[in-house]
């Protein structure tokens, strides 16, 4: 399975942004999906992921910001992500985890006036 991570770009504080990560394949059998974010001079961290239950895990410094979902039909992983700051600026990358990892090229997220 291949990860098409898109939605990056450039947006003001306080704005918000919509990421996708589409499969080649059906992602209905990975049981963990999520999004890390590396910022220049950083460790990568964990953003958000979402299992096949359903039930999520953020980040402290996203949460009651940022809403992970996947849709199964549409094989496609989301992440929306809302009151943005300069502190979220950085490459946000997919993964996919079942009994191997697959990840997603980055997509470069930038918050500046």
């Amino acid at each position: 399975v291949q990860l098409q991570a898109s939605g990056g770009g450039l947006v003001q504080p306080g704005g918000s942004l919509r990421l996708s990560c589409a499969a080649s394949g059906s992602i209905s059998s990975f049981s963990d999906m999520g999004w890390y974010r590396q910022a220049p001079g950083s460790q990568r961290e964990l953003v958000a992921r979402i299992l096949s239950g359903g039930s999520t895990n953020y980040g402290d410094s996203v949460k009651g910001r940022f809403t992970i979902s996947r849709d199964n039909a549409k094989n496609t992983l989301y992440l929306q992500m809302n009151s943005l700051t300069p502190e979220d600026t950085a490459v946000y990358s997919c993964y996919a985890a079942d009994s191997d990892l697959f990840w997603g090229q980055g997509t470069q997220v930038t918050v500046s006036s």
